[in-house]
């Protein structure tokens, strides 16, 4: 799969959340052997803090360029899960589908995740010309997702503009 995204979308970003650093530089190293950017964190707090420092994530505001977030579920710390669900509560993975990695997955918290609004989960070891699929169609759908929003934001401010006049016609 090629990734062939919009134009006017910004460059896409995949965020590595994994509490093991070989996993995320050899992730990282794959991204960047398909031109793709990505973003590492060694924990979900870390990755939690990391979005609470920016003043421009907002919930339905962010991400402006097509994301993903690679994530591991078991970590030290605060689990991938519990970090999606409080991303999810927070409005922050609506345009940031999240691929679920784990070398300690079962079907039932894959299904779990799944029926959570995951958009994928993915055991360790993986294919590295399936995980790039994945991410590829992930940023597919962030940059869908990014636009439709877009696009819902200047009808609005085309209808804010019209006078009480045009409003009436």
């Amino acid at each position: 799969m090629s990734l062939d995204l919009p134009p006017g979308l910004g460059l896409p970003m995949v965020y590595l959340v994994d509490d093991e650093d070989v996993v995320r530089d050899a992730v990282a190293w794959l991204l960047r052997s398909r031109r793709l950017l990505s973003q590492g964190h060694g924990s979900a707090e870390a990755f939690e803090a990391a979005l609470d420092a920016d003043p421009g994530v907002q919930p339905g505001r962010w991400p402006t360029s097509p994301s993903c977030l690679l994530l591991d579920l078991r970590m030290h710390g605060m689990s991938g899960l519990a970090l999606f669900e409080r991303l999810g509560d927070r409005g922050l993975t609506q345009a940031m589908p999240v691929i679920f990695l784990t070398g300690h997955g079962d079907v039932p918290t894959a299904v779990a995740a799944v029926k959570r609004g995951a958009f994928d989960f993915v055991e360790k070891p993986f294919s590295n010309n399936a995980l790039v699929d994945r991410i590829e169609r992930a940023l597919l759908v962030s940059a869908e997702t990014i636009g439709a929003r877009r696009e819902r934001a200047q009808r609005l401010r085309g209808l804010d503009e019209l006078t009480e006049r045009e409003h009436l016609i």
